[in-house]
């Protein structure tokens, strides 16, 4: 028997019906939703046994994939002065978090085909991302393993927001392996891009390096902390982007980045070993982006007056570069477009801003102009 429908999915079923040819775009335009959500939600119909004949939805298409976390964030806001030893009042907040799962709805909420490859567990944090991501991404090729914890970074914050400490279980991406991808291979050979956080085993992102250099493909990397850098491969010759922040790049070349010539040069250094377009991000000094073409310039952050909440905004920025250079825009568009979107996340309370669009974020950039 079908599962039960949600509010949108039952509108599309109505439509259907009422007109079986009609298409992807035209259920977009009715719905104020995007083609690739509805591809979604089609896939979800199709699982639940309310549509069937797969050929209604499959064309192929070019996806852009995420490949990585995909994990539950959760936070323990302790409400007076944090005590150890002792039970302290707090309240508790929970989000889909994951850098590759971010940076999927990011993209998915800007317009575009989204497949998410990752691996979880079969429990009720994964049934609350897949709920809150699904609209966005295609989650067919996630993989679920009953004995394993779907990912989960927790955080104590004290009465100013401050950590107190997090604690992060991302054992489950271990089974992100190389054999876990091959099941993929048509897939990712057919992708418009492939993007990969460091949070896969450093086998894989080796793995993913060399199959996007053999089918001619673009691939971005993504650090999601210091200590993974490295799992960054040996031979970076041919990755098409490094988006990196300073203590990452600091960490990966064991030098310190302390004025803008140093930062240039670390640049140099990212590009040097065969990265094509490298970002250097700095907190509210901005970021540094470069490739040999167009050279190496510095790019403002875009002041906030109130931060609501920082989680996100680093993916917010990386997705914004990611859309930008896909749409064929310049070096200089291209960081710009990712400060805005990191700071118009930072005064969002989601760690995927609610009204992103590619036509909201082309109203923010023309802020700038």
């Amino acid at each position: 028997m079908p599962e039960k429908m949600n509010e949108k999915e039952q509108i599309i079923l109505d439509l259907i019906r009422k007109n079986p040819y009609v298409s992807q775009q035209e259920l977009a335009e009715i719905l104020g939703l995007s083609r690739p959500s509805i591809a979604n939600l089609i896939s979800g119909l199709i699982k639940k046994g309310n549509i069937l004949g797969r050929a209604y939805i499959l064309s192929e298409t070019q996806p852009v994939i995420c490949i990585g976390g995909a994990n539950i964030d959760r936070k323990f806001h302790v409400k007076e002065k944090a005590q150890l030893g002792t039970s302290n009042p707090i309240y508790t907040t929970q989000n889909a978090g994951g850098v590759a799962r971010n940076i999927a709805e990011n993209l998915g909420r800007l317009g575009m085909e989204v497949s998410l490859i990752s691996t979880s567990g079969l429990d009720s944090d994964w049934s609350f991302i897949a709920e809150s991501s699904s609209l966005y991404m295609n989650l067919d090729t996630v993989t679920q393993f009953p004995e394993k914890s779907t990912g989960s970074y927790t955080a104590v914050l004290d009465v100013n927001g401050e950590l107190i400490i997090a604690l992060a279980d991302m054992e489950v991406y271990e089974a992100i392996t190389p054999d876990l991808l091959l099941k993929n291979d048509s897939l990712l050979s057919r992708s418009k891009c492939i993007i990969v956080d460091l949070n896969c085993p450093k086998e894989t992102i080796q793995f993913l390096c060399q199959f996007a250099k053999n089918h001619h493909l673009p691939i971005v990397l993504i650090p999601v902390s210091s200590p993974k850098m490295s799992r960054l491969p040996d031979d970076l010759d041919g990755v098409t982007w490094l988006i990196t922040n300073r203590d990452e790049s600091e960490t990966y070349f064991n030098i310190a980045i302390g004025n803008e010539e140093e930062w240039k040069n670390a640049i140099d250094k990212w590009l040097s070993l065969g990265i094509s377009n490298v970002v250097i991000t700095n907190g509210k000094k901005g970021s540094m982006v470069g490739n040999k073409e167009e050279g190496i310039f510095h790019v403002p952050s875009i002041e906030v007056k109130e931060v609501v909440d920082v989680t996100g905004a680093g993916d917010a920025f990386s997705s914004a570069v990611i859309y930008s250079w896909l749409e064929g825009k310049t070096l200089n568009e291209i960081a710009k477009a990712g400060s805005m979107n990191a700071s118009k996340t930072l005064q969002s309370p989601y760690t995927v801003r609610q009204e992103l669009s590619a036509v909201q974020l082309q109203k923010d950039m023309e802020e700038l102009l």
